[in-house]
């Protein structure tokens, strides 16, 4: 299985974030501008949070509020799951699966190197599960 260092190498480490006291019109914008699915909403240096398109449908749409009128920090998720990039892709399909995220932060002493999502590790799963295919095919083959 792959590291999420390799994961973040093929897939590059460009994280888009805002800052929580912007208003969710802003995240919005930056979601469909960068056409993802969430932002990582940092203080300073430090993620205090993940706003997804989730947290918006739930949050704001349902409950009947303008976007214009919400901050960021309002609606953000704050339990936030980080992982390292020595784990494995394996260990955050785990992770995506049993906490029902979609998104990971990856830390490397304390700093923000790159965000991994669910697409992210499917793609890698599939990638993998295609080249031991091949493999096998080749051997059988030979």
């Amino acid at each position: 299985m792959k590291s999420v260092r390799q994961l973040l190498s093929i897939k590059g480490s460009e994280t888009h974030t805002i800052e929580p006291r912007k208003t969710v019109l802003e995240a919005l914008r930056l979601l469909a501008e960068k056409n993802i699915g969430a932002l990582l909403v940092v203080e300073g240096s430090r993620v205090v949070g993940v706003l997804s398109e989730r947290d918006y449908a739930r949050k704001v749409v349902l409950l009947g509020r303008l976007s214009k009128d919400v901050p960021v920090a309002e609606i953000m998720t704050r339990e936030i799951v980080f992982v390292a990039p020595t784990d494995t892709v394996e260990t955050c399909m785990a992770l995506m699966t049993t906490r029902h995220i979609r998104h990971l932060p990856v830390l490397e002493d304390g700093r923000l190197i790159g965000v991994i999502s669910i697409g992210d590790v499917v793609k890698s799963i599939i990638d993998e599960q295609q080249f031991r295919l091949e493999q096998l095919e080749r051997y059988l083959m030979s």
